[in-house]
């Protein structure tokens, strides 16, 4: 763009270059600089110049980048939460619950094994359901290890969902009562306790990074009202 035109017809944006290069002239004139040090003072003058405008992107770029995830993260939240409630009312599985661990275990939606196969609680398959090896961590004497198991394929993040709820309510097929703590559970807090403490995952950390992410993305907003429950 050529800049905004004067009333003369030349651009305003010209006109202050001008301006500007006849009162460095008369300065420079007037000092008498040696040509040597005009030219030091141009470069200076020059790289401060692209000094300020890259520290300025550097800046705005961050800012930019947690915009984004913020954004992405609540598309995930949106997607999810209709179906978390309407889980916890046939089930009574809070939906902050089911929505806490979607987002821990599934690294929001973006890990492989929820993006192409639909698990997003790393449900486990049996020998007679359909699954996918996928390499994984789990935590086995005191130490991470990478192991190779055996996961469940879902046809939609409904069907994985719909499952889950399905296994904290009716429990494993050697233990139903397995996860009725969770279902039990009086607040979110004791919820994800429960689901560590029945055995769910191995990460001896997984109730704590469970009730970080309801609190920070207040998904306890998205629990129905029942007899049991209260934040």
């Amino acid at each position: 763009m050529d800049g905004i035109q004067s009333l003369g017809g030349e651009p305003v944006a010209r006109k202050r270059k001008s301006k500007f290069r006849r009162q460095w002239d008369r300065w420079v004139r007037k000092h008498r600089l040696p040509t040597g040090l005009i030219a030091t003072l141009a470069v200076i003058v020059v790289g401060v110049t692209v000094i300020g405008v890259r520290a300025f992107q550097q800046q705005a770029q961050p800012t930019n980048q947690v915009s984004s995830a913020a954004t992405e993260h609540q598309k995930f939240i949106t997607h999810l939460a209709g179906y978390a409630q309407t889980l916890q009312v046939n089930s009574g599985v809070r939906a902050s619950i089911s929505l806490g661990q979607a987002i821990l275990e599934s690294d929001w939606g973006t890990s492989t094994l929820a993006s192409k196969y639909h698990n997003l609680f790393g449900v486990k398959a049996d020998a007679d359901q359909a699954g996918k090896e996928l390499d994984t961590q789990e935590y086995q004497d005191g130490k991470w290890v990478t192991v190779t198991a055996r996961f469940r394929v879902y046809a939609s993040d409904y069907a994985s969902m719909r499952e889950h709820a399905e296994l904290l309510q009716h429990g494993t097929s050697w233990n139903a009562q397995q996860y009725q703590s969770v279902i039990n559970a009086a607040t979110y807090q004791e919820a994800a306790q429960a689901l560590q403490s029945s055995g769910y995952a191995t990460d001896p950390t997984y109730a704590d990074k469970l009730i970080r992410i309801i609190r920070q993305y207040r998904l306890y907003r998205y629990d129905q009202q029942t007899n049991n429950s209260s934040n």
